[in-house]
């Protein structure tokens, strides 16, 4: 029963999305406004070209910032019932944080965190 189980709320779940995009599409106001599609800067026209490239240190700075944000999601809880759940759970909370220290190291040494 178990992979059936999987398959109907992998299916249920593709159907609600795929209904709520469809359904989406047929009630929402539309607009074949030329104003719609030109790209909006504080109102004023643009001056060159609208693509611009961003430097991938921004992009990592980003994804740093998000793994220790989880790394703090995880260690509130941990904290909280920490007194109940024993030593073991210390050994594995330590292990996580040198598993997340030595990725702050790699991406120090890399220059991840530098702004130039």
């Amino acid at each position: 029963m178990g992979s059936e189980a999987i398959i109907v709320f992998f299916l249920a779940g593709v159907l609600l999305v795929a209904g709520a995009n469809f359904i989406s599409k047929l009630i929402s106001p539309k607009s074949d406004n030329p104003q719609k599609k030109e790209p909006y800067e504080s109102g004023m026209k643009t001056i060159g070209p609208t693509w611009v490239q961003f430097k991938v240190g921004y992009y990592l700075f980003a994804i740093l910032f998000l793994v220790f944000d989880v790394e703090v999601a995880f260690l509130i809880p941990w904290a909280v019932v920490f007194q109940k759940i024993g030593g073991t759970a210390f050994i594995e909370i330590l292990i996580f944080l040198i598993i997340l220290g030595t990725g702050l190291a790699y991406a120090w040494k890399k220059g991840a965190l530098k702004w130039e």
